[in-house]
């Protein structure tokens, strides 16, 4: 994508966001589904993803939104996951305060986990293995098995240079 291509989106999601923060606006989580829309295939910059969905995080962890609003922050989350991996940091609160969410949204934030790929994720997925909603459960192995085979591929890939040595 060149330059005005990129513009052009971040500006899509600068007015998504402009609209979303004005409080007259009616739907406000359809603002958060056009930002999650963008951010499936566009070619955003890490540091850019990084900022979406640490807003997301936040306004999914907010006391002061609808459940609407909320499903809609982490299924952004969760989708861009899909496409990047995400640093724990911006994923960690949201697994902390799994209590308050119920098992549809705790679906995305465990997706959310396994989109880390970071071995530090693999505690904070495992607790939900016993989880009395089977699908919390997939979601939960789900997140593990992302983990670890990223995790693995990573060890074979370090390990072929030192056999070849």
């Amino acid at each position: 994508m060149d330059m005005d291509g990129y513009a052009r989106l971040t500006a899509r999601i600068e007015k998504a966001w402009r609209e979303f923060d004005d409080p007259a606006t009616p739907h406000r989580d359809f603002r958060l589904d056009e930002i999650s829309d963008l951010l499936e295939p566009a070619p955003l910059t890490q540091e850019d993803t990084e900022r979406i969905v640490g807003r997301m995080a936040r306004i999914a962890l907010s006391d002061d939104e609808d459940r609407g609003v909320v499903e809609a922050a982490l299924h952004a989350i969760s989708t861009a996951g899909t496409r990047y991996t995400l640093p724990l940091p911006l994923v960690e609160p949201l697994a902390d305060a799994a209590d308050r969410f119920d098992p549809p949204l705790l679906a995305y934030v465990l997706s959310a986990l396994g989109s880390t790929y970071d071995k530090a994720a693999i505690p904070l997925a495992k607790r939900f293995l016993d989880h009395p909603h089977p699908d919390i459960r997939r979601e939960a192995e789900d997140a593990l098995t992302e983990i670890r085979w990223r995790y693995r591929h990573e060890l074979i890939r370090g390990a072929v240079p030192d056999a070849l040595g």
